[in-house]
């Protein structure tokens, strides 16, 4: 998979950099002398908190989150910037055994993050025993160790073990204990990341804090509203597509988005009996993709059934995932 492609003219800028004029560089975008950057990839299994740990990075919600293992399908990017720093971090879906055709999408989204990598952040709960996933094996990136969810152990005693099991992997630059919930050890993840970024110039505009088009997060937006609304299989057999983003001045945004299910059962259920539900889905989500445009948009949802999509190789491909 290409990996994320910085502006043209930084790319020049990169080039030049490289060729050995480093320090002109940095000082013709206006940047400090030891300014660094790079890219962050934030690894691990489903539901170990990648996403929250982004979003308390950046200091707001950029990726979606819920209580449901598997959210996340597709690698996110997000920019820290600072007078001394930028941070490119690639939050990726979690690395599962595939079962079908949509899985493997979504390992080839992390697995390309890994490439892209100057610092890789392998993120495990507190609470499970020590396990390495081969690909990490398989690099010579420099990596940090980030067990997460650590209020959830009643004795902090209760860490050394896994701290030390991982420690005895040899595999790990840093390990580091911390809570991306309530932000507990963050501060001290981020100069463990900072310490290995190269000193480069930015890779992107500094006021940028993603390359995703807004239409990208507001189907996120939709498909976290449907993770939090609907129950069992449904939000697994569904994706949302962005048809229409019209940007209309003085007026409301019209927005026009699609949720593919895989069943009429399933399109039964998202849309309610005489429609209440995908009403109540649609003002939920409204509400949140105002909060994140930060202005008034008018927002359609339309459900169409489209068999089997997560198996289907050509279906994944309308609807937008890259395969190798």
């Amino acid at each position: 998979m290409e990996p994320p492609q910085p502006k043209d003219a930084t790319t020049a800028l990169l080039d030049q950099f490289f060729a050995g004029s480093g320090e002109d560089v940095l000082a013709e975008q206006g940047l400090p002398e030891g300014f660094r950057s790079g890219y962050v990839a934030f690894i691990g299994r489903p539901n170990v908190g990648k996403s929250t740990l982004m979003n308390c990075f950046l200091e707001q919600r950029i990726a979606i989150v819920t209580p449901k293992p598997q959210t996340t399908r597709r690698k996110t990017l997000g920019i820290l910037n600072t007078d001394n720093y930028q941070v490119v971090m690639l939050d990726t879906p979690g690395i599962m055994e595939p079962k079908y055709a949509l899985h493997e999408a979504m390992i080839e989204e992390a697995m390309s993050a890994l490439e892209d990598a100057d610092v890789i952040v392998y993120l495990v709960e507190a609470t499970r025993a020590p396990e390495i996933l081969p690909a990490l094996e398989a690099t010579k990136t420099p990596k940090i160790l980030a067990v997460n969810k650590v209020d959830r152990v009643p004795q902090k005693n209760e860490l050394l073990p896994i701290l030390e099991g991982y420690a005895a992997t040899g595999l790990f630059d840093e390990i580091l204990p911390i809570c991306a919930l309530s932000g507990d050890g963050v501060g001290e993840l981020l100069g463990a990341v900072l310490a290995r970024l190269p000193e480069a110039p930015a890779l992107y505009p500094r006021e940028q804090i993603s390359e995703q088009p807004e239409r990208f997060f507001v189907a996120e937006i939709v498909r976290e509203r449907i993770f939090r609304r609907y129950e069992q299989e449904v939000p697994y057999s569904t994706e949302v597509l962005v048809t229409r983003f019209d940007e209309r001045g003085t007026h409301k945004d019209f927005i026009e988005a699609t949720i593919f299910v895989e069943t009429d059962s399933q399109k039964a259920i998202v849309i309610g009996k005489r429609g209440v539900a995908i009403k109540e889905l649609g003002e939920d989500a409204r509400d949140s993709i105002e909060a994140f445009l930060d202005r008034e948009v008018f927002l359609s949802l339309r459900v169409k059934t489209m068999p089997k999509w997560r198996k289907k190789a050509n279906s994944l491909r309308k609807l937008g995932y890259k395969q190798r």
